[in-house]
């Protein structure tokens, strides 16, 4: 009975970590994308290189937090929940 629980609590910790990973998938995407169109701009435009690379890089910045929550939310589901779980579990179980 106790394996099977700290099994379950293992896998669910690692199931949702890698579905927290998937938060990087957005930023990057957003991120390419909004390279992508300061390069247009800056082609069509050549002058104006200095406003458009500061409001894409602001953007981008803006973007990576999401993918940074995703990553600390796997972290702490790896190496902190695990040990918390299995805690409850323990104090469960002694009652």
């Amino acid at each position: 009975m106790l394996e099977l629980a700290l099994g379950i609590i293992l896998g669910g910790c690692a199931v949702g970590a890698g579905l927290a990973m998937i938060a990087g998938v957005g930023p990057g995407i957003g991120e390419g994308n909004a390279v992508a169109k300061a390069c247009e701009a800056i082609g069509r435009q050549p002058e104006c290189k200095g406003d458009v690379t500061s409001t894409m890089i602001t953007g981008c910045i803006i973007a990576e937090t999401t993918g940074l929550y995703g990553l600390v939310i796997a972290i702490l589901l790896i190496f902190v929940a695990p040990r918390q779980f299995v805690n409850v579990l323990m104090e469960t179980l002694a009652k």
